[in-house]
């Protein structure tokens, strides 16, 4: 199967730069939308022989998750079990007979790590969340993460150590969330590969390469060795994040 995700910050913005052209040539099982900025009643596009699942943010025009999926699934959750999250619209989980398909746009520490203690608190809440599923099935999750865990993932690691996204608390999350049984499909296929996913606006940062790799598809360890290939296709713009995506036997 393949699966893809792809942050495009602003779906009608990106449905004017190539989206609808990029999706279609996927031809994805399962496609995950992060930061789509709008709500489900303003789309004016649709995307046949596809099921879809939105999760919209209260505040218009912020955050927003989406999914796009061929076989219909069990079961739809928005938010975690309890719900929490939805006001932002940052998680969707699909449930198959097989696996548990979760898309994320984890929050943003913001400058000078003014929502740093509510990303701490995210990032226990979803682990706690995903380790429960990993309990029933495997869990393959994707979306923006929002952190780059090693220096190899960002090109400038040492100005950048105490900003948002690279700070020691969100690496540390993000190692406990491997460790809880989950592997990094991209490093665990390529350990020594340099590849961003996402570039600042500013400082002509996409042209030269000086970005981060924030977007992620993890998956349930015991289910790695079905994996086929992991990819980040960092030719493709339409955003300041490029797709990434998974080829999986399961």
């Amino acid at each position: 199967m393949k699966f893809v995700s792809w942050n495009v910050n602003g779906l009608r913005a990106a449905m004017n730069k190539g989206f609808k052209d990029f999706f279609d040539s996927m031809d994805a099982d399962i496609f995950a939308i992060q930061e789509t900025k709008m709500q489900e009643e303003q789309k004016s596009f649709d995307f046949p022989n596809y099921y879809e699942y939105w999760n919209c943010a209260e505040k218009k025009g912020y955050s927003g998750t989406l999914i796009y999926t061929k076989k219909k699934p069990l079961k739809v959750t928005y938010g975690t079990e309890s719900g929490k999250y939805n006001d932002e619209g940052r998680i969707i989980t699909l449930e198959y007979e097989g696996f548990y398909f979760v898309n994320v746009y984890v929050p943003n520490s913001q400058r000078e790590l003014a929502r740093l203690d509510y990303r701490m608190e995210f990032e226990d809440n979803f682990r706690g969340y995903l380790s429960q599923l990993d309990k029933k099935k495997p869990v393959i999750l994707c979306g923006d993460l929002n952190v780059a865990h090693h220096e190899i993932d960002l090109k400038n690691p040492k100005s950048n150590e105490r900003n948002a996204g690279f700070t020691i608390e969100e690496r540390t999350k993000f190692t406990k969330l491997l460790e809880a049984g989950f592997t990094d499909t991209f490093r665990y296929l390529y350990p020594e590969e340099i590849k961003y996913t996402w570039w600042s606006y500013m400082f002509n940062a996409r042209k030269n390469n000086a970005g981060w790799r924030i977007d992620y598809f993890i998956i349930s360890n015991r289910i790695k060795d079905k994996l086929i290939d992991s990819f980040i296709w960092s030719e493709v713009y339409g955003s300041d994040h490029c797709p990434v995506g998974i080829k999986i036997t399961i």
